[in-house]
């Protein structure tokens, strides 16, 4: 069978309340999840041993990792199929920045077991390729099916939202990486929030649904600031761009985005930020 080939698109928290650390260890928290029309490219073909290489921008930390998200999804993937390791060679083009805040290496994890999946012809349905996916992280089941989606408990209990409007965006990483460890370390040496699920919107149209996730908020973006003054930098900046309605960081950070009415002003935006930023990463993307 020739080779197979998907986007792994980037994950975006349009908004993440995150409760205290619970007794098992985890933080409780909501979340309303998006994924942009932009991500990694994650390709992968028949071969005699598994096996990943890795190219594109950010290349350079995963070349150096002997065993990666992807290599670990596919070595449970494997081991669910019984199958042993699956003799597929990855490639993985890695466009989005690393530890940014945008599931990137979860994605890729997800998108590499559908393709190896559907190359290998394994009697795997999406149930169960999902449990799969929860081995890689709490994220796992969220990044393989990469729909807009509610998200509470540990992240792992999904309600996906079709009614969700395509919002025009701007991301903007300020080529740094942030550590999701020691920004939770970071939550929870402060005034803890709550994990409060809000009552969704009444009226789903993209400059609503603006409007009401202005209302709520990232409750990991004090601690991310306080260990990367740079984001509250990025963040400020985005404010900033003109047409902006609401500046927020994703995840953990690095990475923070802004809300426009149309992709037209995203995008003159987006142009705009590369101009006065040009060490940043900067893309525009449609989320959904």
């Amino acid at each position: 069978m020739a080779a197979l080939s998907c986007l792994a698109p980037a994950k975006v928290n349009l908004f993440l309340h995150v409760g205290p650390l619970d007794r098992s260890g985890f933080h409780p928290l909501a979340s309303l999840v998006a994924f942009a029309d932009i991500g990694d490219r994650v390709t992968v073909e028949p071969s005699d041993k598994l096996s990943m290489t890795v190219t594109g921008s950010y290349r350079g930390a995963l070349a150096r990792e002997p065993d990666n998200l992807v290599l670990r999804a596919l070595r449970a993937l494997g081991e669910a199929a019984g199958i042993g390791e699956p003799k597929v060679a990855v490639t993985l083009h890695k466009q989005l920045p690393i530890a940014a805040g945008l599931g990137g290496g979860t994605a890729d994890a997800g998108a590499a077991l559908k393709l190896a999946r559907d190359l290998l012809e394994l009697p795997l349905d999406d149930h169960a390729l999902a449990k799969v996916a929860e081995k890689v992280g709490a994220d796992g089941p969220m990044c393989l099916h990469n729909r807009a989606a509610w998200a509470t408990g540990f992240g792992h209990h999904l309600t996906f939202e079709p009614r969700l409007a395509p919002l025009a965006a701007v991301l903007v990483n300020p080529d740094l990486p942030c550590p999701t460890g020691a920004v939770y370390r970071g939550y929870d040496s402060g005034d803890a929030r709550n994990a409060d699920i809000p009552s969704p919107p009444t009226d789903w149209s993209a400059k609503s649904l603006i409007g009401w996730l202005a209302d709520h908020r990232n409750d990991l973006e004090p601690a991310a600031i306080a260990i990367e003054p740079e984001i509250g930098r990025a963040l400020k900046a985005v404010e900033a761009l003109p047409g902006c309605r609401v500046a927020r960081m994703s995840g953990s950070g690095a990475t923070v985005f802004g809300l426009f009415d149309t992709r037209q002003a995203a995008d003159a935006a987006r142009d705009r930020m590369r101009r006065t930023h040009e060490l940043w990463w900067v893309e525009s993307a449609t989320l959904s």
